[in-house]
């Protein structure tokens, strides 16, 4: 096997290649099939279509900007252990991608059209926390998916009671980011301060508010 030396310019053409493919949801996923894939559909009223998409929209925004901030980790991870950590992750969560955007077109809708500039906001935010060194990296992805298991948590309580097809995938994506968050402490997750995790939820407030409705 040759290893071919990458010019810059070919390490920007494969970052910018990443980001569209994440972007239209079409980067390769690790394979799973869909949690939805054998339930029936529900039956809405117009109303709960909608708030039915706003959420799946929502949740789908925090995958585009979960996969923005483990490049931007992985990216100035020092540690080789955690960068190859941090893709698989990344690479796993694919997996959410696509599941919620063919939800999405179930439900007659679409993603956040600020997608790209919550993509462009998350890389910079993921790599400023890996520059906090390796402790604070795996801190900073373990809060924010203790975050993500909480919040959806409060999308399952909201959910028609019968979607078997929003709740399979929901409760899928809920087990893989509380395994990511137990994998990011015992590699050494440093806590995070108070004010940290306070910006945290707030940047979080921010995105859902205007993802479920933009």
């Amino acid at each position: 096997m040759v290893n071919r030396d990458y010019s810059p310019l070919d390490r920007l053409i494969a970052r910018v290649d990443r980001v569209l493919g994440i972007l239209g949801a079409t980067r390769t996923a690790t394979g799973r099939p869909s949690p939805a894939a054998d339930r029936p559909e529900a039956r809405f009223s117009e109303d709960t279509r909608r708030d039915t998409a706003g959420l799946v929209r929502v949740d789908h925004t925090g995958e585009v900007c979960a996969q923005a901030l483990y490049l931007g980790q992985a990216l100035v991870a020092r540690d080789p252990g955690v960068a190859a950590f941090l893709r698989q992750a990344a690479r796993e969560e694919v997996d959410h991608l696509h599941w919620c955007r063919d939800r999405l077109v179930e439900l007659d809708s679409r993603p956040s059209r600020l997608n790209p500039a919550w993509f462009g906001g998350s890389l910079v935010l993921g790599a400023a926390s890996g520059l906090a060194g390796d402790e604070f990296s795996l801190g900073f992805l373990d809060e924010t998916e203790r975050q993500v298991v909480a919040h959806l948590d409060g999308h399952l309580a909201r959910l028609q009671a019968d979607d078997g097809r929003s709740r399979a995938i929901l409760v899928e994506m809920r087990a893989d980011e509380a395994r990511h968050a137990e994998n990011a402490v015992r590699r050494g997750a440093r806590p995070l301060p108070w004010w940290a995790i306070l910006m945290m939820r707030l940047q979080a407030k921010v995105m859902t508010t205007l993802a479920y409705r933009i």
